[in-house]
């Protein structure tokens, strides 16, 4: 039945404590302990039935309990102590300020996805737990940031296993009037919608707001009346739907939020791409420069380049959005008229080259194309990005494809326990959390006491004991187990023995099933009668993903036998309240991808920030911060052919650690009862680890080393008139041009068959150069040690600046170098763009070797 007319019914809130609804609409408070607690204090049944959503908690409340707080005292001291430490939060002058001025830069952080709190469940998993991290601590940092994403009307989906523990799907359908977001609204008071061309058809998106502390983030919702009813639907479940849907999404997310970004009133001078999805809001922001400054499409996407960032998280193919040509044609044939270019050189910015009209439009190229900055987020996805993308750069040495890295963080605040966090406060100071970059301070950690930091760890695993059990007796009772059964739970696990956690997503390649390979070797570990061990897992299967739900289904099973009934765990529906419990309270945490398919990795940071051990491949973020004495590796970063071959030996080196290493440090008890050897990891864990892993240091990394530059490249372009803009684009078109007429003729040089380490080597090269100009390459010779396959390895460029006119058209080069090192070694020449307001000479397909 259809309402005559809709309105919307607010809590009445006493004006003592009227501010209220205020903190609950700002989600500083998830990560303000004492804001947490007094929420909590309003009605701490509610708070847990409200799924820690104050805003739906408050809108809960008894009226009379409401007008009872603000007569109760000691409420009210509480409330006013949070106000202000809210004020005091908003109005402090940050980093960012202090040392850039208020003006100097201001970011548009793109994200299909943002985990910030259970009370906005918009996030599946890493993607979006990270995302929220950056905007927690730029909110920090005082960073002019603005984030942009899309407000699922279902989000992602909630899980629950079967009676045969076979996974389902149900989807919560989100009630935004009772969720911390606000409608967008203008000078006015007038909502803000957005329009995006669809095929034959205009779809609408309305505009809501986030508070994240200092940040705004700005969400598209297409779930309006002015919308047909599929078109509703578009921003229906986060990743659900299929390709079709997928790119409806994306192209609401990254043209529609352009679109809103500017429609109220921003203008950022960076745009962060956090992974692909929103890569087209690059082909929107140069149509709008083209639109607005009279621009060409070459030369309004230099300035584009120039601003934009694009960080990658995938390490395989199959994790990048590649839509078919006929549906590319569908959404975007009159999009490409507005940009005054042809079909093949709109579909090129999506392919490895411009020949390639048949082959599938990637939202990973076109991110590449239409930015100046690329990263991974570990050293080593930056290595394997290299690899991967090194397509896009022909000819060019996969160590110098441009692509660099910076290595995610966690936000402490968010992740660490409130009893740890009181344990650093008395023994590290408060500067923990605001410069939590700095080594010195986490040395401080030697002075906690010993007994202090076990029975900390300790409160928090019975706490993540308790927890489990509650849980696995709703789990049991949900799937109609018989009550003798649910009633078992209260039996499983014990919260003083070596308790170790796994939970992520339940993909193959995270081989949740490593440690379970061999149940019989596993049995005789976790049930030895004087150093037992236990298990708890969590995270859910991708809804079309089979090979993921049956891994769950076996792990259900196997936890059923009598031998692991009291020592596996798995607890359905996992979410960022039941990873702060995990992270919190095990001793050890668990990482078994395949090598090279995990790109970093953060669940670990936030164990290790809590006193946990990580034992891990060395994969993602692993595979930099382990040394011996902080943690276990798992293997030595082998490769194996033979993948069955690679998980027997990986599952006994897990057996064997667990073993000889892990479980008797861990039972190493002196007369105090204190595991002093096992403490001893901890404190050097928590300071090798936090200091460099968390998102205050990486932040602070994107804005030092990214968003300052784009935003000084963007100001360079746009002076007097986009001189410079116009001129790379001549420059560009010039080259592309006349590249393939340029060769290397020949090559000279005074090396003799052997020569002495340190010898300087002199060359001369003759080059046709047609009518390109020597002002407009960079000849260079590249020299390194030679490989088995007799290929140049980790070579080393240096240019040959004398040249003289030959005749027209050609020219010759000379110089030298220096071999510094010995063993065989070679060089060869190459020609490369060279251009002072180029940000790297990389330009793909203009490289030509001798």
């Amino acid at each position: 039945m259809k309402p005559v007319r809709t309105f919307e019914v607010i809590p009445r809130i006493p004006e003592r404590i009227g501010r209220l609804k205020e903190l609950a609409c700002n989600l500083w408070w998830c990560w303000n302990t004492e804001a947490i607690s007094l929420l909590r204090r309003i009605d701490p049944d509610l708070w847990e039935e409200a799924e820690h959503n104050p805003v739906k908690m408050i809108g809960m409340v008894d009226q009379e309990r409401l007008n009872g707080m603000s007569r109760d005292d000691g409420f009210l001291a509480h409330y006013d102590r949070v106000i202000q430490g809210l004020d005091n939060y908003l109005n402090e002058q940050k980093w960012c300020e202090k040392s850039y001025g208020k003006r100097e830069i201001m970011v548009a952080y793109f994200s299909a996805e943002f985990g910030i709190s259970e009370s906005l469940p918009i996030y599946s998993g890493g993607l979006g737990i990270l995302a929220g991290d950056h905007l927690k601590s730029a909110s920090n940092l005082g960073l002019p940031l603005t984030g942009v994403g899309l407000l699922y009307q279902k989000g992602y989906f909630r899980q629950y296993l079967n009676y045969e523990g076979w996974q389902g799907e149900r989807y919560v359908v989100n009630d935004f009037h009772n969720m911390p977001v606000e409608e967008a609204r203008d000078n006015e008071g007038n909502e803000i919608t957005v329009e995006i061309g669809f095929p034959k058809r205009t779809v609408y998106a309305k505009v809501w707001k986030v508070r994240v502390g200092r940040i705004e983030l700005y969400l598209l919702d297409t779930n309006i009346t002015q919308n047909s009813d599929s078109d509703r639907w578009i921003t229906d479940e986060l990743y659900g739907g299929d390709i079709e849907k997928r790119i409806q999404q994306e192209i609401v997310l990254g043209i529609g939020g352009v679109r809103a970004i500017n429609k109220l009133g921003f203008t950022p001078t960076v745009y962060h791409m956090n992974e692909g999805h929103s890569a087209f809001l690059g082909l929107e922001r140069t149509r709008m420069i083209m639109e607005k400054d009279g621009l060409s499409f070459r030369e309004a996407i230099e300035v584009c380049r120039a601003g934009t960032i694009f960080t990658t998280h995938t390490p395989v193919p199959a994790g990048i959005d590649v839509f078919p040509v006929e549906l590319m044609r569908k959404y975007f044939f009159d999009y490409v008229k507005s940009l005054q270019i042809t079909w093949d050189e709109f579909h090129s910015l999506g392919t490895e080259k411009f020949s390639d009209r048949d082959k599938g439009f990637s939202m990973a190229f076109l991110a590449f194309h239409l930015s100046d900055r690329y990263n991974g987020v570990s050293k080593l996805h930056g290595k394997v990005s290299r690899n991967l993308f090194s397509s896009i750069w022909p000819g060019l040495p996969e160590e110098e494809v441009p692509i660099t890295s910076i290595t995610n963080g966690v936000h402490h605040k968010s992740w660490i326990s409130h009893d740890m966090e009181s344990l650093y406060h008395r023994y590290l100071g408060v500067r923990w959390l605001s410069n939590p970059e700095d080594q010195k301070i986490w040395e401080e950690v030697e002075r906690i006491p010993n007994e202090e930091l076990w029975r900390t760890h300790e409160i928090r695993r019975e706490r993540l004991v308790a927890f489990a059990r509650r849980r696995l007796r709703r789990q049991l009772a949900q799937r109609g187990a018989p009550e003798t059964e649910a009633k078992r739970a209260d039996e499983v696990l014990n919260p003083d023995i070596l308790t170790i956690g796994f939970a992520r997503r339940f993909a193959s390649y995270k081989r949740a099933d490593l440690i379970l390979r061999h149940p019989e070797r596993l049995a005789e570990l976790m049930n030895n009668d004087s150093m037992p061990v236990q298990i708890i897992f969590s995270g859910k299967a991708h809804p079309r993903d089979i090979p993921g739900k049956e891994l769950i289904r076996e792990l259900i099973h196997l936890a059923e036998r009598e031998e692991f009934r009291k020592r596996i765990v798995f607890l359905e529906d996992y979410d960022m309240n039941i990873a702060r419990y995990l992270v919190q309270g095990v001793d050890i945490w668990l990482n078994t991808p395949r090598r090279l398919y995990e790109a970093s990795g953060t669940s670990g940071m936030k164990a290790a920030a809590n006193g946990a051990l990580n034992m891990s491949i060395l994969d993602g973020w692993w595979d930099e911060a382990f040394k011996p004495g902080i943690g276990w590796a798992i293997g030595k970063g082998e490769e194996y052919k033979d993948i069955d071959y690679q998980y027997d030996v990986e599952a006994n080196a897990i057996y064997d650690l667990l073993g000889k290493d892990i479980i008797p440090l861990f039972y190493s008890r002196g007369s105090d009862n204190l595991p002093r050897g096992w403490i001893r990891y901890m404190k050097d864990s928590i300071k090798s680890i936090c200091p460099v892993f968390n998102s205050h240091r990486m932040v602070f990394e994107y804005t030092e080393r990214f968003y300052m530059d784009a935003g000084k490249r963007v100001h360079m372009m746009s002076d007097n008139g986009f001189e410079v803009a116009k001129s790379i684009a001549v420059f560009r078109e010039r080259l592309a041009a006349d590249w393939d007429k340029i060769k290397v003729e020949n090559v000279d040089s005074s090396v003799g068959v052997r020569i002495l380490t340190g010898e300087n080597i002199g060359i001369n090269v003759k080059v046709f150069l047609g009518d390109i100009v020597p002002e407009d390459i960079d000849v260079q010779v590249y020299e390194g040690s030679i490989d088995s396959e007799g290929e140049i390895v980790e070579g080393k460029a240096s240019s040959l600046n004398n040249h003289r006119v030959i005749s027209d058209g050609r020219y010759e080069y000379s110089g030298s170098f220096v071999c510094s090192s010995s063993g065989l070694q070679g060089f060869t020449v190459r020609i490369m763009p060279k251009n002072k307001n180029l940000d790297n000479s990389y330009i793909p397909g203009l490289i030509k070797w001798a």
